[in-house]
C-alpha cells in the first residue's frame, strides 16, 4: 500500500463500508499541533501500522505558509469558526473561536508565536499528574523538539529538532519602539519567537507529517470525520468515521489516541458514551462510562486592549501591495512575515504576586473585529492578555449529530468575586499607557477605536465591546492523579481501556504563555508513552 493512502479491499455491512486491510495498531484522531506528533513518532516503529484521521483538507492553501496571512484563513473551510455561546460579562457577544481545520490543525492558522510558559506552570501541572510532568520534563522535550535558529544558550533551547523556531525576520520600527517603552516602564519585553523557517509558517504537519508520510506503515486520511469510538466490554475496538456522504470504519489492535483539542476531544468522548452520565442519556447516548468532568475545566486566554491610528509611519497592512508580495517571494522578509504578534512583556497586575498575570503583546497593525475585518488605515494595536483565568466554562453537546458544533461557554469573567475582570482592567490600563509614553507617543494619531473616550469609561468598553480569545482554550479533558480527573497522568481515559487523549485538553491548568508549545509536548510525552505501555506488555 503507498504511504498515505487507504486499502481499497473493502467490504460493506449496511451503512457502514468497513475497509477488511483497515486494521491498525493505532487509530490517532486530529492531525493538529498534538496528533501529528504522536502519529510521526509512532509510525517511527515499523512494526506498527498507524491510521491519522483529519477531518480538514491537506495544508496546500499558499497563504497557510505566509505569516502575515493566516487572518486570511479565518472563517474558510481550513477553519472550524466556532462560536461561543452568549457571553454575559462581554456584552451578549458570541466569540469567534477560530480553531484549524487541516493537516497542522491550529498550527497551520495560529500566530506561530513560540511562548512555552514559566516552570511554575509545569509545577502545577506536577502537582496534579506527578512529576513526570513537571518544568524538568517539559523542558526537556522542548529542548528535544526544537531547532532553534538563533539559539544563544544551548542548555536552553535545541538546535536539531523537528519544531524549528527562530526570530522576525523583519521586526517593525514599531515593535522596537514597543519594547523601549516597555523597558521605560519597568517591564521589559521580548521581541517574538515564531515557529518559522526562513519565513515561511512551521506547522506540526511540516516538522512531523511531511517526513513521516514517505512511511508504508503511516497512512493519513484527510477530509475525514471521526464520529465515535467503537467499544467492545469498555475497550476501545476501533473509530467510526464520515468521509464526505461515506461512513467508515477503522479497526484498532492497541489504543486509540484523540487529538482533537479542547473543544472536538471532548465532543467526541461524549458522542461515544464517556462524559456526564445523565447528560448522555438525555441525548439518547448509550453510556459506556461516566465521566462527570468531560467537557469542563475550560479555561482560555482572553484579551483585550486598545488600537491606535498612526501617523508618520506604515504599519503591516503595506505588506498586501504587490510590492510587498514580490519583496516575500523573492527574500521570505518584509512585512508578510510578520506573525503580526512581534512583541510581548509579562508583568503582574499586583507587585505582591509572586508570578505574572498579564502578557502585554504588540502589533505593528490594527487588529479589528477579531480579526475578521482587515484595516485599510495604518495603525496599530496593544492588548492585555489575562493570563491565569479563574474563570472556568464548559463543552456540551448541541447534538448528537457529530458534524454540528458543541455548545462552548468559555464563561469569561464570570469568578464570583471579579478578580478577571478587575486584572483585564489593569491590563487595559497599562496598554493606555504604553501607548501614551514617549517612544510610542511620536506615532500615534488617536484611537482607531472608541476615539471618544478615556480611563475607567475606555477600559471597561474595550473589555464589553472588545475582549477576544487568544485562541489557547485547554482543560476540558482534565489529566491528573485523583479519581475525578478525565485522564491519569499517563493520558488513559479513565473507565476503559485502549483509548488516550493526547492535546491541550488534558492540561489541568493553563500556561502562562501560548499553548501551541506545550501541547506539541504532550504529543510527544504521550508517544513516549505509549511505547513505554507496549514494553510493560
Amino acid at each position: 500500500m503507498a504511504a498515505g493512502s487507504a486499502s481499497t479491499d473493502t467490504a460493506t455491512t449496511g451503512n457502514t463500508r468497513t475497509d477488511a486491510a483497515n486494521v491498525y495498531d493505532y487509530v490517532v484522531v486530529g492531525a493538529g499541533s498534538a496528533g501529528a506528533a504522536v502519529a510521526a513518532r509512532l509510525s517511527q516503529d515499523p512494526s506498527c501500522r498507524v491510521a491519522l484521521l483529519e477531518a480538514g483538507p491537506a495544508d496546500r492553501h499558499p497563504l497557510i505558509h505566509i505569516p502575515l496571512a493566516f487572518p486570511e484563513l479565518f472563517e474558510t473551510k481550513v477553519d472550524w469558526a466556532y462560536r461561543t455561546v452568549q457571553q454575559p460579562k462581554l456584552g451578549g457577544r458570541r466569540i469567534y473561536w477560530p480553531r484549524g481545520r487541516m493537516l497542522g490543525g491550529s498550527s497551520s492558522i495560529n500566530a506561530m508565536m513560540w511562548v512555552p510558559g514559566y516552570a511554575a506552570d509545569y509545577e502545577e501541572w506536577a502537582k496534579a499528574a506527578g512529576p513526570a510532568w513537571g518544568p524538568d520534563k517539559v523542558f526537556a522535550t522542548l529542548r528535544r523538539i526544537e531547532a532553534f535558529a538563533a539559539a544563544e544558550d544551548g542548555a536552553r533551547h535545541g538546535d536539531s529538532g523537528p519544531v524549528h523556531v527562530e526570530n522576525q525576520r523583519s521586526p517593525h520600527l514599531l515593535t522596537a519602539r514597543f519594547l523601549e517603552a516597555c523597558a521605560a516602564l519597568g517591564m521589559p519585553g521580548v521581541q517574538s519567537a515564531v515557529t518559522q523557517h526562513q519565513g515561511r509558517r512551521w506547522s506540526t504537519a511540516d516538522a512531523y507529517l511531511r517526513p513521516a508520510r514517505r512511511r508504508p506503515n503511516l497512512v493519513v486520511l484527510t477530509g475525514t470525520l471521526a464520529t465515535r469510538v467503537l467499544f467492545h466490554n469498555r475497550r476501545a475496538t476501533g473509530v467510526r468515521y464520515l468521509n464526505g456522504r461515506r461512513v467508515g470504519s477503522l479497526a484498532v489492535r492497541r489504543e486509540v489516541i484523540l487529538c482533537g483539542g479542547a473543544v472536538n476531544t471532548p465532543q467526541l468522548l461524549m458522542l461515544s458514551g464517556i462524559g456526564p452520565a445523565e447528560q448522555l442519556r438525555q441525548r439518547g447516548i448509550s453510556v459506556v462510562a461516566d465521566s462527570p468532568e468531560v467537557g469542563r475545566n475550560l479555561r482560555d486566554h482572553l484579551a483585550a486592549g486598545i488600537v491606535v491610528r498612526t501617523r508618520n509611519v506604515r504599519t503591516l497592512i503595506s505588506g498586501r501591495t504587490p510590492a510587498g508580495f514580490a519583496r516575500y517571494l523573492a527574500r521570505r522578509d518584509g512585512p508578510l512575515s510578520s506573525n503580526i504578534g512581534e512583541a510581548y512583556s509579562f508583568t503582574r497586575s499586583d507587585e505582591a504576586l509572586e508570578h505574572p498575570d498579564l502578557e502585554v503583546i504588540f502589533a505593528p497593525v490594527a487588529f479589528l473585529d477579531e480579526g475578521l475585518t482587515r484595516p485599510t488605515e495604518h495603525g496599530y494595536t496593544v492588548s492585555a492578555v489575562l493570563q491565569k483565568p479563574l474563570s472556568q466554562g464548559t463543552i456540551t453537546l448541541a447534538s448528537i449529530d457529530p458534524s454540528a458544533a458543541p455548545n462552548i461557554d468559555p464563561a469569561y469573567l464570570s469568578d464570583p468575586e471579579g478578580r478577571d475582570y478587575a486584572t483585564l482592567t489593569r491590563g487595559v490600563a497599562l496598554c493606555e499607557q504604553i501607548a501614551a509614553a514617549p517612544q510610542l507617543a511620536r506615532y500615534s494619531d488617536g484611537y482607531l477605536l472608541l476615539p471618544e473616550m478615556a480611563g475607567e469609561e475606555l477600559h471597561e468598553a474595550s473589555i464589553r465591546r472588545y475582549a477576544q480569545t487568544l485562541y489557547h482554550p485547554v482543560g476540558t479533558c482534565r489529566m491528573g492523579s485523583d479519581a475525578g480527573s478525565v485522564v491519569d497522568p499517563a493520558l488513559r481515559v479513565r473507565g476503559v481501556q485502549g483509548l488516550r487523549v493526547a492535546d491541550a485538553s488534558v492540561m489541568p491548568s493553563i500556561v502562562r504563555g501560548h499553548t501551541n508549545a506545550a501541547a506539541i509536548v504532550i504529543g510527544e510525552r504521550a508517544a513516549e508513552l505509549v511505547g513505554w505501555g507496549r514494553l510493560g506488555e
